[in-house]
């Protein structure tokens, strides 16, 4: 079962930035990485339905931003090892949610959370000042 672990929220002042983490582990097969998942970056604020903020390809690393945070946000992978991030730039009091990282095994990337069958427990950020 694959074991997703977010990391790197908090609370950051309006314009600043802030880099989560989503470290996977549990490969059931040897050789798979997380290379071979998709990886989405999804946020629920209070009161709000959970929507999909950027996605990561599993064959080609093709990249995928909700309008809401383009050109402010940056999914990539980790060089090695078994992490994507989310670099977070400019941010806005109308981010604050809690971050949840999900993985789907040679996903083609999606913002669609039906997309994706492992979950991380999820990091909260707040943008106030």
């Amino acid at each position: 079962q694959l074991h997703l672990v977010e990391s790197g929220g908090g609370l950051v002042q309006p314009g600043g930035s802030l880099r989560l983490s989503c470290a996977a582990s549990g490969f059931e097969t040897p050789g798979i990485t997380l290379d071979y998942y998709s990886v989405g970056w999804f946020r629920q604020a209070p009161g709000k339905e959970r929507e999909g903020v950027s996605s990561i390809s599993s064959q080609d690393n093709t990249r995928s931003y909700a309008d809401s945070v383009k050109g402010r946000f940056i999914i990539s992978r980790a060089d090695a090892g078994n992490t994507v991030y989310l670099e977070m730039n400019s941010l806005k009091p109308e981010d604050t949610a809690v971050y949840y990282c999900a993985a789907q095994y040679y996903g083609m990337g999606s913002l669609f959370d039906f997309e994706y069958n492992n979950w991380g427990q999820g990091t909260q950020v707040t943008v106030s000042s």
